[in-house]
């Protein structure tokens, strides 16, 4: 099975999983505070962050059959920038997610706050409201960037 059939079936994943799961937590913390969505978002985005480095694994296999030369280079170089970009920001937010859970399972004694689910600290709840925006955002201009070599330039497919 050639690489780039491979991207083309992993890539919509992290799509649909990282957009759900932002909008989800985004919704747990602003709008409806309730333990099912903050179940469903951070259910989402480790899935979602695990298929990610797959479509960049992928995508970076599939990358070395193109040619070098190619009119869609710089939109290439844009979209495994993002992807990569993508990676480390949803893996902090996993990562500081995770270290939080940890911290509030070692003192279980002490009664559990919705608010405590993310992590926070100054300000923490708008850095990650605002790292979710920006991951969804990142998703959507990946996406973009993919569909237009993809359909403008035939690349992959070719």
């Amino acid at each position: 099975m050639k690489p780039s059939l491979i991207h083309a079936a992993v890539v919509h994943f992290p799509i649909a999983l990282l957009i759900c799961g932002s909008l989800a937590l985004l919704g747990s913390l602003h709008r409806w505070p309730r333990v099912e969505l903050r179940i469903i978002g951070w259910g989402l985005l480790l899935p979602g962050w695990l298929s990610l480095l797959a479509a960049i694994v992928s995508g970076i296999v599939s990358q070395g059959a193109l040619p070098p030369d190619a009119p869609y280079r710089p939109l290439l170089n844009w979209h495994t920038g993002s992807g990569l970009a993508l990676a480390v920001l949803y893996g902090d937010l996993i990562y500081r997610g995770w270290l939080h859970w940890t911290r509030v399972k070692r003192s279980e004694g002490r009664e559990w706050d919705w608010t405590e689910d993310l992590p926070t600290g100054r300000g923490g709840k708008w850095r990650v409201t605002v790292q979710l925006l920006l991951g969804i955002g990142l998703v959507i201009f990946s996406g973009w960037l993919g569909g237009q070599m993809v359909y403008e330039f035939g690349a992959g497919v070719r």
